[in-house]
């Protein structure tokens, strides 16, 4: 967790150790806002979230639908509709009742609260409700009459339990780093025109696009997209080069993920010792940052002055980019395509 706070220079974490339970980790956390805590006092916060890591695929616009509804109402929570029904058992495990489906939920997470009502729950808390306890909602009821409000939480909510989930997490991951990509666009007016053309395309088939115009730009959007540069004729080896360097400091290498150089020709076709110069150079980048988990491919096209032509060509370089893209095939890393 330090490797990763001081990575990525989050100044406003702070780490705390956890409990021997549930409920004592999550108390350990509040205190960290209190005058009980150890170390520097943080700033107490109006609104506190709980969340567990558990459940990594939490979205941005549900937080804020959470903290806006603790905001109101003093504690909010996630549910989920039951999938199965849920049974009572008698000692002897023979069926003792049955609950009614439909007038229940799974709660999940995130939740919630005001901090001073979440606080002030916990410091009533009896020893069993440490112990055992698991649900923090309840808590505030209990202690402190506050009823939280319940709102709908999306499928992404499910948790990581078993061995099996990590595969599923992991695939959820891939597919998400599938589904979008950052286009650098540059300064000339073909570029320009052409990441239009490209985002437009690329959306049209479920992608994600955003466009900006210099890399700087594209490393502070995002740290885990796909690159798509934009260049007239056939940049200079230094270039790629620098390119690839900012690309490989900023990755964490932990997915596979494209960058995609996409060369407008507007001039005469190249001469062959030309092409050869250029392959050879990609080839010797692709191969170095495919150690980084980087595929580095490119894809020439020809401009066209026949309207039909070039939209032809360009609707190719949109299912070629995809296909590069959600596959992320290495046997493609270093190779030079045409469109």
């Amino acid at each position: 967790m330090t490797d990763i706070i001081h990575k990525y220079n989050h100044t406003k974490v702070k780490i705390v150790e956890g409990g021997s339970t549930r409920h004592r980790s999550i108390f350990n956390g509040l205190l960290a806002f209190s005058e009980q805590g150890v170390g520097s006092k943080l700033q107490k916060p109006k609104v506190v979230i709980i969340h567990d890591a558990v459940r990594p695929f939490i979205e941005e616009d549900f937080l804020l639908k959470i903290t806006l509804a603790a905001n109101k109402q003093g504690a909010s929570g996630a549910v989920r509709p039951l999938v199965s029904t849920v049974v009572a058992a008698t000692a002897g495990g023979y069926l003792d009742h049955s609950l009614e489906r439909a007038r229940y939920k799974a709660s999940e997470m995130p939740q919630g609260f005001i901090y001073d009502i979440i606080y002030k729950a916990y410091q009533h808390c009896s020893e069993a409700e440490f112990e055992f306890g698991t649900e923090c909602l309840e808590l505030a009821r209990q202690h402190c009459g506050t009823s939280a409000v319940l709102i709908e939480g999306p499928s992404s909510l499910w948790k990581v339990t078993y061995q099996r989930d990590l595969t599923s997490a992991e695939a959820v991951i891939k597919e998400s780093v599938s589904q979008s990509a950052c286009i650098i666009t540059g300064e000339c007016a073909e570029t320009q025109n052409l990441s239009t053309w490209m985002k437009n395309g690329l959306m049209a088939e479920g992608m994600w696009v955003d466009a900006v115009p210099n890399i700087e730009q594209g490393m502070s959007r995002s740290t885990n997209r796909n690159f798509i540069k934009l260049s007239v004729n056939s940049p200079k080896s230094v270039e790629i080069g620098e390119f690839m360097k900012m690309c490989e400091e900023t990755k964490d290498g932990l997915y596979p993920f494209v960058i995609l150089w996409v060369h407008l020709n507007v001039l005469d076709q190249a001469s062959f010792s030309q092409e050869n110069d250029e392959a050879s150079v990609i080839m010797t980048l692709a191969e170095n940052a495919q150690k980084r988990n980087i595929f580095l491919s490119c894809v020439r096209v020809r401009y066209s002055k026949d309207s039909s032509e070039r939209e032809r060509r360009m609707n190719k370089l949109c299912q070629m980019t995809v296909a590069l893209i959600r596959d992320r095939n290495a046997a493609f890393s270093g190779q030079i395509l045409y469109a």
